[in-house]
């Protein structure tokens, strides 16, 4: 075969590829493990990272701050997004990504999109509820919607219902949101958006259209966040974090000593047993010994698994 005629195969074989590749909005489970390497826990049968729901209980009381230095140790600069309104503000979300990303509604692209999604997989209704399909108890919604206000929402009361049915959860939603009064009656809707319109976005076959759907559970973007589906999400205080699934067990444990360590001070402090620069200065061998005999003797009562204590205790030399 002459160069000539390789050079043409192999321009119509990148053509097709890039003709698949742009109908097939869905990562498949094969790039998405590819994307994910240095989790070697448990997967969902989409391929998607499954933290350990016992990792997640302990994710709860870990404070932003805590997480992010972990994170920020590990170089993952880029893993914070704040100035979020947000639906029960006290409250603590916790829970598995799954992701989705919009662009601006252009109706070429739009209809590839939707004529592809419909026809050939299977899928139903209009885009916006098409990543509600992949939702599990536990999962966390997380969108790109390029902060769309006026005639944005795509989350009102009736899909906010049906999120919250499916994981017992919120949103992380970097856009508007409809319907604001019927979301708060969900009561544990603890959620996170830029803002809230009483518009609906448009996708009729008027033409009239305002977003399109470019991808499911696909790395996105959110804020100066960079997103992965099964990234781990802390959302609280004001801020949510996205933290890699393989980095959750140091981000808890480490937190966890963290806060022990915090009790012991603030103890010790109020006892007068050490000043102030003992405390927030690194700490004497002695001020060690005295940390790990605490820890023995109050083991079943501090508010860290035993378990943990014991491993943490087992590597000390004091």
């Amino acid at each position: 075969m002459s160069k000539l005629k390789y050079v043409l195969l192999f321009s119509i074989v990148i053509v097709f590829y890039q003709q698949s590749q742009s109908q097939q909005i869905q990562i498949s489970k094969e790039q998405l493990i590819a994307l994910t390497p240095l989790w070697k826990g448990e997967r969902f049968v989409d391929g998607r990272p499954k933290a350990p729901d016992s990792l997640l209980d302990r994710l709860r009381n870990v404070t932003l701050e805590e997480a992010w230095a972990v994170l920020r140790n590990e170089n993952y600069k880029f893993q914070y997004a704040d100035n979020w309104q947000m639906i029960n503000p006290d409250s603590v979300l916790v829970g598995r990504a799954v992701t989705a990303t919009f662009m601006p509604g252009r109706p070429d692209i739009h209809r590839v999109i939707d004529s592809f999604g419909h026809e050939k997989g299977g899928r139903i209704k209009s885009q916006n509820s098409w990543p509600l399909d992949l939702l599990v108890k536990r999962d966390v919604y997380v969108a790109d919607q390029f902060g769309a206000h006026n005639d944005g929402p795509t989350i009102g009361d009736n899909l906010g219902n049906s999120i919250f049915a499916k994981t017992g959860n919120g949103i992380v939603y970097d856009g508007a949101v409809r319907d604001i009064n019927g979301l708060k009656e969900l009561g544990s809707f603890t959620s996170f958006f830029r803002s809230y319109h009483p518009s609906h976005h448009l996708n009729n076959p008027a033409g009239q259209l305002n977003t399109t759907l470019v991808s499911i559970n696909q790395p996105t973007r959110i804020g100066m966040a960079t997103v992965m589906p099964g990234d781990v999400v802390l959302g609280r205080d004001g801020g949510v974090l996205f933290i890699p699934p393989h980095l959750l067990e140091r981000v808890v444990k480490t937190a966890e000593i963290v806060r022990l360590r915090d009790m012991f001070g603030h103890q010790r402090l109020r006892e007068g047993k050490y000043t102030p620069g003992q405390i927030d200065a690194r700490w004497s061998d002695e001020i060690e010994r005295d940390f790990s005999k605490w820890l023995n003797e109050h083991i079943d009562k501090l508010p860290v698994p035993r378990s943990q204590i014991q491993e943490f205790l087992k590597g000390r030399t004091w």
